[in-house]
C-alpha cells in the first residue's frame, strides 16, 4: 500500500530535519513537545514564540530549517520510488516500531526495504561475534528457527558469524527476520552478504538502516545500528562475544532499556564466551533451550500462534543421537582417533559412519574432528546455509 500525500509530506519535512547538521533527533522532538507545535506549524514558521523559549534551539530556526540538504531529500525520495519494496517511515507513521521510540535520541526517519509490516511483529535479537565457532552458529540457527517458529521475528545485523546464522535459521520459521545495517539502504555490508540480504527480502522479512543512500560502513556507524537492535527488540540472546566486543556494547544498550539479556554458557577456554560469562555474572539469564527465553514473556499478541513441540515426534536422524558411536562425539570438537578409541573400532570404519551421520545432520565435520549436532538440520530449506 502505498503512502498517502498527506504522509509522503510529512516523511518530506522529517526528512529535512534529518539533514540539519548540528541538531540532534532529541532536539528537534523537544522543541515539537515541549512548545505543543505541528510540523506544519514549524516549517510554516509559527514558532516565532517557540524560538525564544527553547533552550535547545534558541535562535534561527528559519536558517536551520531552511540549511536542510535539499539532495539528500530528493535523493531519498528516488530510492523510495525506485522499488515498491523500498519505504521511508517517518517516527510518526504507524509502521514505526513504538518501542525504538523510548531511545533518547531515536532516529527520525527509517529506510526500510521488504515488508515493513515485518516491524510491528514481537522481536528477539541474536547477537554474538562474527569470529564464532561452528557451534555457536548452530546454535544461532537453532534458535533462530525455532524463535521464529513461535511468531517471533529475529533482529540482527547482518553481520558474518552469529548474526548470519541467526537470520538463516528465523528464515525456515512462521515470523521471519529484520536485519539492521550500518549503511545505507543501498549497500550491502559485508558485500558476501548480497545472497543473504535477497534472501531475508524474497521471505518476507524486512532489512532497516538509518543512514542515508550512498553512506559507505563506517566503525561509527555500527554502536548506532546495535542501539536500534536493542531498542526495538524485547529481549537480546547473545552467542558467544569477546568481553570487548560490539556485542557486548548491544548488550549493554539492551540493559540500559530495560529489555531482558539472555546468554548461552560455552567453553571456559574460548575467548568468545568470556562475554557470556560476564553477562550471566552481572545478572544475564543462562539459557539453553528457547524455552528459557519464551517464559520470560507472559504472552504473544493474538495473531501469533504459539507452535508446541513435541518432543515425542521424532524422526529417524533424531533417534540416531541414542546410537553409541554418535553419544561419543561431543558438542565441542572431537578428534576421529578419540571417537575410534571410545568405541573400540578403527578409523576407517568411524570415517565411514560419521560420513551417514553428517549427512543427516548429526554432526559436523570441523578442522580437528567432528562436532556434534542439536536436532534436524536444514531440512526445510535446503538453500539457506550457516
Amino acid at each position: 500500500m502505498k503512502q498517502s500525500i498527506k504522509d509522503q509530506q510529512a516523511v518530506v519535512k522529517w526528512l529535512a530535519l534529518s539533514t540539519i547538521k548540528g541538531v540532534t533527533p532529541r532536539e528537534w522532538l523537544q522543541l515539537i513537545t515541549q512548545n505543543a507545535l505541528t510540523l506544519e506549524q514549524l516549517f510554516s514558521g509559527e514558532w516565532c514564540a517557540a524560538a525564544t523559549t527553547s533552550k535547545t534551539l534558541p535562535h534561527q530556526l528559519a536558517t536551520l530549517i531552511a540549511s536542510a540538504d535539499k539532495g539528500c531529500i530528493e535523493h531519498s525520495l528516488n530510492w523510495q520510488s525506485a522499488a515498491e519494496s523500498h519505504r521511508l517511515i517517518s517516527i510518526e507513521c504507524a509502521s514505526y516500531p513504538a518501542m525504538l521510540k523510548q531511545l533518547s535520541s531515536p532516529p527520525l526517519v527509517l529506510f526500510v526495504q521488504g515488508d515493513h509490516h515485518t516491524l510491528a511483529n514481537p522481536s528477539i535479537a541474536i547477537v554474538g561475534s562474527r569470529r564464532c565457532t561452528h557451534g555457536g552458529k548452530q546454535i544461532a540457527h537453532d534458535f533462530a528457527w525455532q524463535l521464529a517458529d513461535r511468531g517471533w521475528s529475529v533482529v540482527s545485523g547482518l553481520a558474518t558469524g552469529i548474526d548470519a546464522a541467526a537470520h538463516n535459521g528465523a528464515m525456515l520459521g512462521h515470523a521471519n527476520t529484520i536485519a539492521v545495517t550500518g549503511t545505507g539502504p543501498d549497500k550491502v555490508y559485508p558485500a558476501r552478504h548480497r545472497e543473504l540480504h535477497e534472501n531475508i527480502l524474497a521471505s518476507g522479512g524486512a532489512v532497516v538502516s538509518e543512514f542515508w543512500p550512498g553512506t559507505p560502513p563506517r566503525a561509527a556507524h555500527f554502536p548506532r545500528r546495535n542501539r536500534i537492535i536493542a531498542a526495538m527488540s524485547a529481549g537480546t540472546l547473545v552467542i558467544e562475544a569477546a568481553i570487548k566486543s560490539g556485542t557486548l556494547i548491544t548488550a549493554n544498550l539492551a540493559i540500559d532499556l530495560g529489555r531482558e539479556v539472555f546468554a548461552v554458557p560455552g567453553n571456559i577456554n574460548n575467548f568468545t564466551s568470556e562475554g557470556c560469562h560476564y553477562l550471566i555474572q552481572q545478572g544475564a539469564k543462562l539459557v539453553f533451550k528457547v524455552e528459557d527465553i519464551i517464559e520470560e514473556f507472559s504472552s504473544l499478541p493474538v495473531q501469533f500462534t504459539l507452535k508446541c513441540v513435541d518432543e515425542q515426534q521424532k524422526s529417524r536422524p533424531e533417534n540416531l543421537a541414542t546410537d553409541e558411536l554418535l553419544d561419543s562425539v561431543d558438542f565441542d570438537v572431537t578428534a576421529v582417533d578419540v571417537i575410534a578409541e571410545r568405541n573400540k573400532l578403527s578409523v576407517s570404519e568411524v570415517l565411514a559412519t560419521l560420513i551417514e551421520y553428517e549427512l543427516r545432520g548429526c554432526v559436523a565435520a570441523v578442522p580437528g574432528g567432528y562436532i556434534k549436532l542439536r536436532g534436524k538440520k536444514n531440512v526445510r530449506h535446503p538453500h539457506v546455509s550457516i
